[in-house]
């Protein structure tokens, strides 16, 4: 029997990919498709505003009362967490947090909100860039103590908002952690002298409609190590959200991440 699944931000751009992604997947039924009070396509068919057939759910602004949801999906803007956790916490629904660019308070009340119900908090939902982001971990496990310089590219579509991405930061959190790194630098301009050695640099490209591209280099003397993720479309991050939602299905109350997901602790 299909669980139940309510999207937040489901009229946006990667909203829309989970209104595809999970009509097609015989696993999940949308009951709830909700974006902000002011998004022009309120009252629509989710359905055909993600351009397939009318589902019959429409987008609005809250849960409906006599919906019951097995999970929730936010892929939204950080404004809205608030909204999402009340929605949550007092109807007791797990949650797949896939927001980006939360404020340390948000992130604090995300892990309160965690006390109630179980949620899935990841940077980046794709099952690949997880993967790739424990060989990166590992890599530098490696090569901690052996004179690696580490720079980290990320290239995204002209409209995202944040830099460096979300990702980008989680990849250089847990090699830091790894190599014993404590800075970091956004780019390069001017005569800045010669590389320091206990540093992590981040280079963010914006252009098109790229969705998403991770590089990790670990350079030495004498050769170089590159971790590559690429995504094609926003569905890998819409199926990585899915692959989550499932995950919490019978979870006790707390934090989880893809980590956790795709079993790589």
């Amino acid at each position: 029997m299909a669980k139940k699944i309510a999207l937040h931000g489901a009229a946006g751009r990667m909203g829309q990919r989970l209104v595809v992604c999970g009509n097609a997947d015989p696993d999940w039924e949308i009951v709830a498709a909700i974006d902000a009070p002011s998004h022009p396509k309120i009252g629509t068919d989710a359905g055909l505003n993600a351009g397939i057939e009318a589902l019959g759910v429409s987008l609005s602004s809250e849960l409906p009362a006599d919906v019951t949801p097995d999970a929730m999906i936010d892929f939204s803007q950080p404004a809205g967490l608030a909204n999402v956790l009340k929605m949550c916490t007092e109807r007791k629904i797990p949650l797949v947090m896939a927001t980006t660019g939360l404020t340390a308070e948000q992130i604090a009340d995300l892990n309160r909100a965690a006390e109630v119900i179980p949620i899935v908090f990841a940077p980046n939902m794709s099952m690949g860039v997880n993967v790739c982001m424990k060989l990166a971990e590992i890599g530098a496990r490696a090569l901690a103590d052996h004179d690696a310089d580490v720079e980290i590219l990320e290239r995204h579509h002209r409209y995202k908002k944040d830099s460096p991405s979300g990702t980008a930061l989680k990849f250089g959190e847990l090699i830091a952690k790894e190599m014993g790194i404590d800075t970091f630098r956004n780019g390069r301009e001017g005569i800045v002298g010669e590389r320091p050695h206990n540093e992590i640099a981040y280079h963010a490209i914006r252009t098109g409609d790229n969705p998403g591209e991770h590089t990790v280099v670990f350079g030495m003397l004498g050769e170089t190590l590159e971790v590559t993720v690429r995504c094609s479309s926003r569905d890998g991050y819409a199926n990585g959200a899915y692959a989550a939602a499932k995950f919490l299905q019978g979870k006790e109350p707390g934090m989880y991440d893809m980590f956790d997901v795709l079993n790589l602790k």
